[in-house]
């Protein structure tokens, strides 16, 4: 049976641990606030160069760009967006369970994987697949340095067609308690229908030639949000995580508390038992 002793070195952990995981908790409120805005403020410039884009498309009779080229998805490149560590829930198990729900759907396909973060990483060397890069350490603090590098490799294994099809799966931030897993198309570009493509823009320079222009900038573009999102929904998911866990040490410390409590009050009873039992014997 546990002693006083026992207890209170129980308890000691569990308010060590709890100590934690409310510092932990803090550290990703701040780090979530400032990737929120980020995200936030990366998607009106994706959502309207992804419009002006399909305008563009759709007001040239054949255009023709090697990132426009569609194939038989023969050859799949897949970039599978997850989180640097652990700790946030069941953050980067959905992820994972997202993409493995993908790539059994397109197996009889040849794969190819660009993991960014870490844990994706991890993960999907060890389920045996094969990756044409690597990204880690790259989503605590998103740069367009790095979004424009990987767009860069996406736009050239596409351009020498090495790849028929490009695809992001990532987790979309939309709030502190919910995100959202999506799995997109990047390229080719697919044309949205004409009734939404063709907006009254005015061009100064030809459509073909802008067309030149805009494709690469909306590659970085999507690539840059899903990092954005993805990193904000990472910090979203550490903060929830460790707001339950401090939750559950505060019960477990009650429970412990009520247990020690219990096992003091018995031993005082039995203590005085054993006193009244010596006085009555001595008279």
């Amino acid at each position: 049976m546990a002693t006083l002793l026992d207890f209170r070195r129980r308890i000691r952990s569990v308010k060590n641990t709890q100590q934690i995981t409310r510092a932990m908790k803090f550290v990703a409120a701040a780090r979530l606030r400032r990737a929120q805005e980020s995200a936030v403020a990366a998607r009106p410039y994706a959502l309207e160069i992804a419009r002006v884009l399909r305008s563009t498309i759709a007001r040239i009779d054949e255009p023709e760009h090697p990132l426009l080229a569609k194939r038989p998805e023969q050859r799949i490149l897949v970039i599978v967006l997850s989180g640097e560590r652990g700790l946030a829930g069941a953050f980067n198990t959905n992820i994972l369970r997202k993409a493995r729900e993908f790539l059994r759907a397109n197996q009889d396909k040849q794969l190819s994987l660009v993991p960014v973060g870490k844990k994706g990483r991890d993960s999907l060397k060890r389920a045996g697949f094969t990756f044409a890069a690597e990204y880690i350490n790259v989503l605590a603090k998103v740069q367009f340095s790095t979004a424009r590098e990987i767009a860069g490799l996406l736009s050239d294994l596409y351009t020498k067609e090495e790849t028929d099809a490009v695809y992001l799966i990532f987790s979309e931030f939309k709030s502190v308690v919910t995100a959202n897993l999506k799995v997109e198309k990047l390229l080719p570009v697919e044309p949205e229908t004409e009734a939404v493509s063709r907006v009254d823009y005015i061009y100064e320079q030809p459509e073909s030639k802008l067309l030149g222009a805009l494709l690469p900038k909306y590659v970085e573009a999507q690539v840059l949000r899903a990092m954005l999102d993805s990193s904000a929904a990472e910090y979203a998911a550490r903060m929830a995580a460790m707001e339950s866990a401090t939750k559950n040490a505060g019960e477990v410390i009650q429970a412990l508390t009520l247990h020690m409590n219990k096992v003091r009050q018995a031993g005082i009873t039995k203590e005085i038992i054993e006193i009244v039992s010596g006085a009555s014997y001595g008279e």
